[in-house]
C-alpha cells in the first residue's frame, strides 16, 4: 500500500487574500466567504478574507462573472466585500487598487489565491515568497490550479523528498510554470484581453471559470480545516469535464524543476 505524500507548511491561515474578482476570482471569493461563515458558526477561528481588483464591472461582465447590470461602473471589489458582508455578517476588507506586493502582501501575505489574467499581476503575487500561493489560470476550457509556498528553486529541491510523508515547502507557481510571469509572444503587439473578453468573443469556455473555481476552493477548504493535500497543481478539462491531480513526490516534481537546476 503506498503512503501518499501530504503539503504541510505548518502555517496558521490567518488571512485569505483573493486577487482578481472576474470569472474565476469572485467565484473563489464567494466560496471563500461560505467558508468562513460555517467556521463562524461552528465557532472556530476565522481567517480575515481580502478582496483586491482595480477594476469596475462593465456591461460584458453581467451574465458571465458574479454581478449584474446595477453594478456596472462600481468597483468590483467594493460590489463582493457589500453582498457577503451584508449576506453572511462578515467583516471583508475590498481593495479596489493594483495588486502590489510591498503594499498588500507584507501585512496579507498569509494565503493568497491569485485569479489574474495578466503577467504583471501574477509577479507581484510571486514576489510574496514563503505565503502560500494558490493560482489559477486557464485558457479556452482548460487550465491548471497550483499550490506552493516558495519561488526559490534550490529550497524546493532541498525538500524535494520532504520528511516522513510531509512536505513543508512546494514550489509556487511562478517556478513551476515561469512563462506565467512573462508576457504572451504575439505577432502583432496587442494589449492582453481579460476573460471576460474571450467569452464575449467566444474564445474561452463560458463555464471554464467555475470548475476552476471549484478546484481553488477544494484546496482552501483543506488548508483551512487542516484536511491533508496531497497534489501540488491539478489539471481541468471542462471539454474532458476530468481534473487531473498530480502527486507530491520527487518523480512528479523534479521534471518541473530541471530546469532550474
Amino acid at each position: 500500500m503506498t503512503t501518499l505524500n501530504t503539503f504541510d507548511p505548518n502555517t496558521h491561515i490567518q488571512t485569505i487574500t483573493v486577487v482578481g474578482l472576474g470569472g474565476t476570482g469572485a467565484q473563489i471569493a464567494r466560496s471563500v466567504a461560505r467558508m468562513v461563515y460555517d467556521m463562524k458558526a461552528a465557532r472556530l477561528h476565522t481567517p480575515q478574507i481580502i478582496l483586491i481588483d482595480p477594476d469596475k464591472v462593465e456591461t460584458k461582465n453581467v451574465g458571465r462573472q458574479l454581478y449584474t447590470q446595477a453594478d456596472v461602473r462600481q468597483p468590483k471589489a467594493h460590489i463582493l466585500m457589500r453582498r457577503f458582508n451584508m449576506a453572511l455578517g462578515l467583516d471583508i476588507i475590498a481593495i479596489d487598487q493594483p495588486v502590489n506586493a510591498e503594499k498588500h502582501f507584507e501585512r496579507w501575505g498569509n494565503l493568497i489565491v491569485g485569479a489574474v489574467d495578466n503577467h504583471l499581476a501574477r509577479r507581484e503575487l510571486a514576489k510574496a515568497n514563503g505565503a502560500i500561493w494558490l493560482d489559477a489560470g486557464n485558457h479556452f476550457n482548460a487550465g491548471q490550479v497550483v499550490i506552493g509556498n516558495t519561488s526559490d528553486p534550490e529550497t524546493a529541491l532541498r525538500h524535494i523528498d520532504g520528511q516522513n510523508g510531509r512536505y513543508a515547502y512546494l514550489p509556487n507557481a511562478g517556478l513551476l510554470f515561469p512563462a506565467l510571469l512573462e508576457p504572451e509572444p504575439e505577432v502583432k503587439p496587442q494589449p492582453e484581453r481579460s476573460c471576460a473578453e474571450l467569452v464575449a468573443a467566444r474564445e474561452q469556455d463560458l463555464l471554464i471559470n467555475d470548475w476552476m473555481a471549484t478546484i481553488v476552493s477544494q484546496y482552501v477548504y483543506k488548508l483551512l480545516h487542516r484536511q491533508p493535500i496531497s497534489s501540488f497543481v491539478s489539471y481541468v478539462s471542462a471539454d474532458g469535464m476530468s481534473v487531473r491531480s498530480v502527486a507530491i513526490c520527487r518523480d512528479e516534481l523534479l521534471p518541473y524543476l530541471q530546469a532550474e537546476v
